[in-house]
């Protein structure tokens, strides 16, 4: 099988990412991806796992994580969904070898081409036999692609993996793992139709996560509602907790933060992604590697500042350009818009803010449009290219007052951005991790093409 064979497969599988609406408690299975992991012999039973569920946060607290252990000399699985523009960013393994970042390239130790093939190969029949004969249905995407990740983590002989939920929590294929630590980042409003109308709901699903006596559990500050919902099934299971804002201090000092953690206290921090939320996410980080120490894992203070530091996680308030500003971020609910907005006033200097926008039609749209409003001077309403997208016409009523376009594709957007924007300016593109990637691929693939365009002409005037 051909790596073009393997992601055409792999695209054969129901794929719950791409549909709005579906009924999730009758679609989402734990029992079935536990049933087919039995028949491969439980490859990740293997692995000794960190798992990060929550709202917002959970991929760039899962980077934090992995880059500080790698740091620290460790081989780490990274397993993140969705993905920005490749789906082989959801499987990565980063160790001390790891080639450097590079532009276009930042997600580093991604899992080859020819290793996806060669594991889809041999998942095939596996997954086939197993879909002729379920009790609980065929397999999806996620849950397929979730096993070939433990494959992979369990060939590479990862000594740590840590592991994103997908959706939710308690249902979620990655909840398989009986993980040394859980991590809870900040919960709030999203995928209602799925995990519940309250936060109360919504947290009992992410809280899921928590399953044995004797796990430690970091939480980031959390509404009381959801804080109520995790800290009663910490007793429940007899599960350890520990909370940013109370067990774990987190103090603003200018471009830097600190940290008061469990055991040790680590001033004068940086890290490269920007806005408070992500000095929170990185605090949530910080518990889980100390909290790695219980199953005597212990971390240097040095890899710890380090592994902040170097981390990379594309798509989140990420600087495309300058000069023009090019800011993108996969913003997709009301808390995580109000986060982005902070960023951007706290971090950039601009005359006039085009906003470039598109959102999932599932999403709340009137939330996400009313916490963008007013930073924007001129909108630019689009559309990914998916099916959950939202007709920009749907978005156009809640921006009355501002210059409002429409553009019927990502690329449209883009060319439409440049025109009008001047070096002073910022094009912010966001709504929608969808929209945040497709931008990000037809941005970078314009730049370098008009680089390359520009250096033939150099050569042949010369």
């Amino acid at each position: 099988m051909s790596y073009r064979e393997a992601a055409a497969y792999l695209e054969t599988f129901i794929n719950y990412e791409k549909i709005p609406c579906y009924p999730y408690k009758r679609s989402v299975k734990l029992e079935r991806i536990r049933d087919f992991l039995a028949t491969i012999d439980n490859p990740h039973r293997a692995l000794r796992g960190i798992h990060i569920a929550g709202t917002k946060g959970k991929g760039s607290t899962s980077a934090f994580i992995a880059f500080m252990l790698r740091a620290s000399g460790y081989r780490v699985g990274l397993y993140t969904s969705p993905h920005l523009s490749d789906f082989r960013e959801r499987i990565r393994v980063l160790s001390a070898r790891t080639q450097p970042a590079s532009l276009g390239q930042e997600f580093e130790g991604m899992i080859t081409k020819s290793a996806l093939a060669r594991l889809s190969s041999q998942l095939k029949p596996a997954v086939e036999k197993y879909c002729r004969i379920s009790k609980y249905g065929p397999l999806s995407f996620f849950e397929v692609y979730t096993s070939l990740a433990f494959l992979y983590f369990k060939e590479r002989k990862v000594d740590i993996a840590v592991l994103e939920t997908g959706l939710g929590g308690r249902l979620d294929a990655t909840n398989v793992m009986d993980p040394l630590v859980c991590a809870i980042t900040p919960i709030s409003y999203e995928h209602i139709r799925q995990l519940g109308n309250t936060l109360a709901e919504i947290a009992k699903e992410k809280a899921g996560i928590i399953k044995s006596a004797g796990v430690i559990v970091i939480s980031a500050p959390q509404d009381k509602e959801a804080a109520s919902v995790i800290r009663r099934r910490c007793r429940q299971t007899g599960a350890q907790l520990f909370e940013v804002g109370r067990d774990i201090r987190c103090k603003e000092n200018g471009k830097a933060f600190s940290v008061k953690g469990l055991f040790n206290e680590y001033p004068h921090l940086k890290i490269k992604l920007l806005g408070v939320h992500q000095r929170i996410n990185a605090s949530v980080a910080i518990g889980v590697i100390e909290g790695l120490r219980y199953s005597c894992v212990k971390i240097r203070k040095g890899a710890i500042r380090k592994g902040l530091c170097d981390t990379l996680w594309p798509g989140r308030c990420e600087v495309l350009a300058k000069k023009p500003l090019f800011v993108i971020d996969g913003a997709q609910n009301m808390a995580s818009a109000w986060a982005l907005k902070k960023a951007v006033r706290e971090n950039f200097r601009y005359k006039n803010l085009i906003l470039v926008l598109g959102i999932s039609r599932d999403k709340d749209k009137a939330g996400i449009c009313r916490e963008l409003s007013n930073l924007a001077d001129t909108v630019i309403l689009t559309r990914a290219h998916t099916p959950r997208a939202a007709a920009p016409q749907q978005l156009y009523g809640y921006f009355v007052g501002k210059k409002r376009f429409i553009a019927e594709d990502i690329k449209g957007a883009m060319l439409l951005a440049e025109a009008m924007a001047g070096k002073d300016d910022l094009v912010l593109v966001t709504g929608s991790l969808f929209v945040a990637g497709e931008f990000r691929r037809c941005f970078l693939d314009t730049r370098k093409q008009r680089l390359s365009g520009a250096l033939k002409k150099k050569i042949y005037h010369v």
